[in-house]
């Protein structure tokens, strides 16, 4: 042990968050040591009301404080319009890059056989409930191009071939294989504006 028990334990929870490793995990809790008590009080409750507050929105699985996120309450957005992601990250990269003006579904994870998760184990079930509500929607299918996220369009096309629902992604000047929430605003919005229809 080069540091003290209690300073260990403080690293070694750093170390859980993602893309912290040793260095930095030890750099963060070094950092720490300097803050106020008041800061230290403010960001233990910060991190407590976070855990007790934030939760996924009961229509799209986006991140919430209330049963329904602040998106699917606009009324402003187009509702008929719906990006359908992996997971919140890559919700919140279009929400940064500010011009898509529809609405999101987050899946909360994609289709591999390999790894035992079917279409049940994602949010499908309620995606197929909530575009039978409307009138001609259009999803738009905003996962990445590996073998799951392949699988997961695929067995979407599948469920919605036979119903008044257009189904588009985002077109391909995207690398294969690449994370939405890493790419940069430009190539995102560039994406998602000449998005392709799904031939049949």
């Amino acid at each position: 042990m080069i540091y003290p028990e209690s300073l260990e334990k403080l690293i070694n929870y750093y170390k859980k968050l993602p893309g912290i490793g040793e260095k930095n995990a030890e750099r963060l809790a070094l950092a720490t040591l300097n803050f106020k008590e008041e800061d230290i009080n403010k960001f233990s409750d910060a991190l407590k009301e976070v855990k007790n507050k934030i939760r996924p929105c009961s229509i799209c699985g986006y991140l919430s404080e209330n049963d329904i996120c602040e998106i699917c309450e606009n009324k402003r957005r187009n509702h008929n319009l719906i990006c359908v992601t992996e997971d919140y990250k890559s919700a919140v990269s279009f929400e940064k890059a500010g011009n898509f003006n529809g609405v999101y579904h987050i899946l909360n994870g994609l289709i591999s056989p390999a790894d035992n998760i079917g279409p049940e184990n994602i949010n499908l079930a309620s995606l197929v409930k909530r575009v039978s509500d409307l009138d001609k929607p259009e999803l738009i299918l905003a996962l990445k191009s590996t073998v799951e996220g392949e699988t997961t369009t695929l067995y979407i096309k599948k469920i919605f071939e036979k119903k008044d629902v257009m189904i588009s992604r985002l077109s391909y000047g995207i690398p294969m294989g690449a994370e939405i929430d890493y790419l940069d605003i430009i190539t995102l919005d560039k994406a998602l504006e000449d998005r392709k229809k799904i031939s049949e």
